[in-house]
């Protein structure tokens, strides 16, 4: 057994002196990706999710009380604007209405009853006056006469009121009646049934809402529903095309357009202040989707700048550090790597003393952007001016020329990259590899 374990340690030394001798470590700092300063055509989109929801659905409601007697309709069935959905039990309206018919009748009746009574007293209160033109009649007897007759007119006049308000509520009455009988108040699909036939319904008020009946979409145009954080809302504007992935059918994309941008936000999460703040987004497909459901979930990317010919960097280049640099941010190297270095640096146009980047107090530091440019095996950051991001890349506005070569990783290295360092590139179509491993 000791034998074995000898063996396997003698192996194993061995392996090491092997792969220590063939692959050599670089001299330089760290291994490094280079990338091009290269124009491209950019596109910056915004990418949210959400639902399908119809542009326009309407939602029955039930105006009465009542129990469903006939159902005419079943989810899913197309309906023409006037067809019949359902009947509600009428049978209280109806009586309703009868009743105000007769007292309408009733009350015509009185009217002319009461117009007999006022041509009685008008005629009355002639002959009293004609009597007592001849003394034949006191003033007493004359203005009681008069008195009677404008009674009587009141009555009458009473009574046309009393019918008018009558008819009124027979309206009323036949509008009550109407309203059992339901019918579709557009064409579209029926994308939801709430109730079943016998069913009793219930009307609205003002802290209750009333029973929803059923839904009517038209599925011809649809709209997808996003919410879209508050960083990016910004950047949205009405008439932005967007492209719109459906997760029912994921092999496709369709264009759509900005319609509608919420200005009230929709919050998520559980009231703490650390919340997310989100606002819906309305984007109208402009093309039919077939066999389209209103809820599918959906996926938009809404393109909120363009920039055709850019110059552009990798997004994994672009880097952050103190400016002007810290001592502790910058390498210095002695004697002839010292001097490769700074001539290197001055050949680009480099500035190779650093007087004004010296770790003095009295100098104000900011947080800037920028990348690392490789210079023949070294590196130099260089702080840049950004304009907007692809899917890929960042858009440069200011700090760098086309075809300028750049460290654009790894990030672990990236992040503690020093000015100055030495460098090389990794050559990523040849690995190093020992005993099936890989070895930096």
């Amino acid at each position: 057994m000791k034998k074995v374990i000898i063996i396997a340690v003698v192996v194993l030394v061995f392996a090491s002196i092997v792969a220590s001798v063939v692959f050599k470590k670089s001299p330089s700092d760290a291994q490094v990706e280079a990338g091009k300063v290269l124009r491209k055509d950019l596109v910056a989109r915004v990418n949210c999710s959400g639902t399908l929801q119809p542009k326009r659905k309407v939602d029955v409601s039930a105006n009465t009380l009542g129990t469903i007697l006939n159902l005419a309709v079943v989810e899913g069935q197309r309906v023409e604007q006037g067809d019949l959905l359902m009947e509600i039990d009428s049978s209280e309206f109806k009586a309703a209405v009868l009743a105000l018919e007769a007292t309408i009748r009733t009350a015509e009746a009185d009217l002319q009853l009461a117009e007999a009574s006022l041509e009685k007293a008008d005629q009355d209160a002639q002959r009293s006056e004609k009597l007592q033109t001849k003394g034949l009649v006191s003033e007493e007897a004359l203005a009681a006469a008069r008195t009677m007759a404008k009674v009587e007119a009141a009555r009458v006049q009473a009574a046309r009121h009393r019918i008018t308000q009558y008819e009124a509520n027979l309206a009323k009455a036949h509008y009550d009646l109407e309203k059992v009988t339901l019918t579709a108040p557009m064409t579209g699909l029926v994308t939801r049934l709430n109730v079943e036939q016998g069913e009793n319904v219930i009307m609205g008020t003002l802290n209750n809402p009333g029973t929803v009946l059923l839904t009517i979409a038209d599925l011809g145009t649809m709209e997808a529903w996003v919410e879209v954080d508050e960083t990016e809302v910004v950047k949205v504007e009405l008439g932005q095309d967007a492209i719109i992935t459906i997760d029912a059918f994921p092999e496709r994309e369709f264009m759509g357009s900005v319609t509608e941008i919420g200005n009230s936000p929709v919050r998520t999460g559980t009231g703490s202040s650390t919340e997310a703040v989100d606002f819906e987004v309305k984007i109208t497909l402009l093309e039919t989707v077939p066999n389209i459901r209103p809820g599918l979930s959906a996926k938009a990317e809404i393109e909120v700048a363009k920039r055709p010919d850019a110059l552009a960097i990798p997004l994994g280049a672009v880097t952050i550090r103190d400016w002007p640099l810290k001592e502790e941010d910058i390498r210095r190297f002695s004697g002839k790597q010292s001097e490769a270095q700074k001539r290197a640096l001055e050949e680009h146009g480099f500035k190779t003393k650093s007087d004004e980047q010296e770790n003095d107090e009295n100098i104000k530091r900011e947080e800037t952007e920028g990348v690392f440019l490789l210079v023949d095996g070294f590196v130099k950051f260089v702080p840049v001016e950004l304009g907007i991001a692809g899917d890929d890349d960042f858009e440069i506005l200011d700090g760098l020329g086309e075809n300028q070569t750049l460290v654009k990783g790894p990030f672990r290295i990236l992040r503690e990259l020093k000015d100055g360092a030495a460098v090389s590139i990794e050559d990523k179509s040849k690995k190093k590899t020992f005993l099936g491993f890989r070895v930096d």
